[in-house]
C-alpha cells in the first residue's frame, strides 16, 4: 500500500509539473534566411523546443514552398511553408543571412525595437551597432550576464567559438602568450551555395588550407581574449584547413606555459564548471562526440614547455544555430539547455 501511495504521489507531482510547463508562455520566433544550412538547423531545433512557437520562416526565393521542399528531412515534421512576409508579432528574430546582409536587412525593414534580434552573421561581432540597437557578443562562456540583459546578440563565428573556448581560462588567469592554432572544418562551414572548394569531386580525398594567418574570425578572437587579459599582445597564428567531411570543427592550439598538466586541468575545469555545454575531458576526444550536439569538448596535453589544447564542436550547432538558441534561452530566462539536449552521431 505504501508503495502504491508513493507512486500516486509521484504521479501527482509529475502531472502538476507538466501542467505548469503547459501553461508557460511560448516564445514566438521568426527566422530570416531559412533556406541555408544555419536556417535549416535553426528550424530543426526550434520545432522541438518545448517553449518555442515558430511563427514564420522567411525566404524570398522559396516563398510559398513547404519547408521540406528545401530541408527534405522535415517531411512529416511540419506543415509550415516559407513566406516572403515579415511579422513583428514575435519575441525573437533570428537572422540567418550572409555576411553583410544582416545589417542591410535591419536598415531596410522596420523591426519593432521590442523584438529581440540574434544575428548569426559577422556584421555586429566587433561592437558595431545600429540606431536603437546595441549588440552584445553572444559567447555564453564569456558574456552570460550581459546576454541575459541584452536585446540584441551578435552570435560568434564557428572557428572563433572553438578557438576561444580553448583559450578563455588561460586569458582569465593572465597566462596567455603567443598562440599557434590549426583548425580543420567540414564543408558545411562554407555555406549551402555550391563553390569549387565544396563540390564533392574536389573536397573528397583532399585537404587544403585557406586564409592562412588572415581569417576574419581572428578579430573577434583577439577582442574577447583582451577583454579577459588586456596585457595580451601576442599573435594568434591561425591556419584554417578544409576537411574531407560535412560538419564539425577540430582545433589544436599550443603555447608556452609553466603550468603542469594537473594545474591546467584544474584551471579549465573550474572555469567551465558553471557552463552546461563545454566540458573538459581527461581522455582523448573524438570529433564524432560533438557532431549533432551543442557541446564543445576540450582536451589538454603537456609536452615539455608546451601546453596543447584541443577543442572540438559542431560548426552548425555550437558554432552557429545551437549557440544562437542557447543565447535565446538565456535572454528569455529559460533553462539554458532547453531544446539543446541533442544526441551525437558517435556510431
Amino acid at each position: 500500500m505504501m508503495c502504491e501511495g508513493v507512486q500516486r504521489l509521484a504521479f501527482g507531482v509529475q502531472r502538476k509539473k507538466q501542467q505548469m510547463a503547459n501553461t508557460l508562455t511560448k516564445v514566438r520566433t521568426g527566422i530570416i534566411g531559412g533556406a541555408g544550412y544555419t536556417g535549416g538547423e535553426m528550424i530543426r531545433i526550434l520545432l522541438n523546443h518545448p517553449q518555442v512557437e515558430m511563427a514564420f520562416v522567411h525566404s524570398r526565393s522559396n516563398a510559398g514552398n513547404p519547408l521540406h521542399a528545401v530541408h527534405t528531412d522535415l517531411l512529416g515534421e511540419t506543415d509550415l511553408t516559407f513566406t516572403a512576409d515579415i511579422s513583428n508579432d514575435i519575441d525573437v528574430l533570428f537572422l540567418c543571412l550572409g555576411h553583410g546582409e544582416a545589417r542591410k536587412f535591419l536598415e531596410a525593414n522596420a523591426i519593432d525595437p521590442a523584438v529581440k534580434v540574434i544575428d548569426l552573421s559577422q556584421d555586429f561581432r566587433l561592437g558595431e551597432s545600429l540606431p536603437g540597437r546595441e549588440f552584445v557578443y553572444g559567447l555564453p562562456e564569456l558574456e552570460k550576464d550581459r546576454i541575459a540583459a541584452a536585446q540584441n546578440i551578435a552570435n560568434p563565428g564557428c572557428f572563433a567559438t572553438a578557438i576561444q573556448l580553448g583559450l578563455l581560462p588561460l586569458a582569465q588567469a593572465g597566462l596567455l602568450q603567443e598562440v599557434h592554432t590549426t583548425g580543420i572544418t567540414g564543408s558545411t562551414g562554407a555555406g549551402q551555395s555550391l563553390q569549387t572548394t565544396t563540390h564533392f569531386t574536389w573536397r573528397a580525398n583532399n585537404v587544403s588550407t585557406y586564409k592562412v594567418l588572415t581569417h576574419q574570425h581572428l578579430k573577434e578572437i583577439r577582442r574577447s581574449l583582451q577583454l579577459l587579459q588586456p596585457s595580451f599582445t601576442g599573435n594568434v597564428n591561425f591556419v584554417p584547413v578544409r576537411g574531407d567531411y560535412p560538419r564539425g570543427i577540430w582545433i589544436t592550439s599550443y603555447l608556452d606555459s609553466d603550468l603542469s598538466l594537473e594545474q591546467a586541468l584544474q584551471l579549465y575545469q573550474h572555469y567551465y564548471a558553471p557552463h552546461p555545454f563545454t566540458h573538459v575531458s581527461e581522455k582523448q576526444i573524438h570529433l564524432k562526440q560533438v557532431v549533432n550536439t551543442n557541446k564543445c569538448l576540450i582536451q589538454l596535453e603537456k609536452t615539455g614547455s608546451k601546453l596543447v589544447i584541443h577543442s572540438i564542436e559542431d560548426n552548425l550547432l555550437k558554432g552557429a544555430s545551437g549557440q544562437a538558441v542557447q543565447n535565446m534561452n538565456i535572454m528569455c530566462g529559460l533553462d539554458e539547455t532547453a531544446g539543446l539536449r541533442l544526441k551525437s552521431i558517435v556510431f
